[in-house]
């Protein structure tokens, strides 16, 4: 739902997020706890291996690589967020991008190079949210993403 918030806001010509909204999330960050961090993180991956194993699919379907087809252009998005995602941690994140691409998971990949640093919080959000809103673009609906999340979920609870 942050993820929703902030496409529509960005899409609505705001391009600074609400002060309130973001106060709001950093005390439910703060509320969580360790264990709800963790937890937290593992649905951005979860999130973010969803998205690039759809655009998988919708790539292979043309016989194209998503791998080559999403991850420069989500690569140089972050590139142009010097405030928000500091360069250090791009490679980071296109690995990310490249091991769920791949069908690793990216929390497993993760893990392997330890815990998730502070500077990588707002980069791995910037990357579920630029793959939502290349999803919306390539199907050229702008809710297609969240409704994707809806409705694996909805899959989830039904099944």
């Amino acid at each position: 739902m942050l993820i929703d918030s902030r496409l529509k806001q960005i899409h609505g010509g705001r391009t600074e997020p609400n002060s309130e909204q973001q106060d709001l999330t950093e005390q439910f960050a703060a509320s969580l706890g360790r264990q709800g961090i963790d937890d937290l993180l593992d649905g951005a991956c979860t999130l973010i291996y969803m998205y690039m194993q759809w655009l998988c699919r919708v790539y292979e379907e043309h016989e194209e690589d998503v791998v080559a087809g999403v991850v420069p252009n989500i690569v140089a998005s972050l590139r142009m967020m010097p405030r928000s995602v500091r360069p250090e941690v791009v490679p980071t994140m296109a690995g990310l991008l490249v091991a769920a691409g791949t069908g690793l998971s990216p929390s497993l990949w993760r893990k392997q190079y330890g815990y998730w640093t502070k500077d990588e919080m707002n980069p791995l959000e910037a990357t579920a949210f630029l793959l939502a809103d290349h999803i919306n673009r390539v199907t050229d609906d702008p809710d297609f993403a969240t409704r994707l999340v809806s409705e694996a979920l909805t899959g989830v609870e039904d099944g």
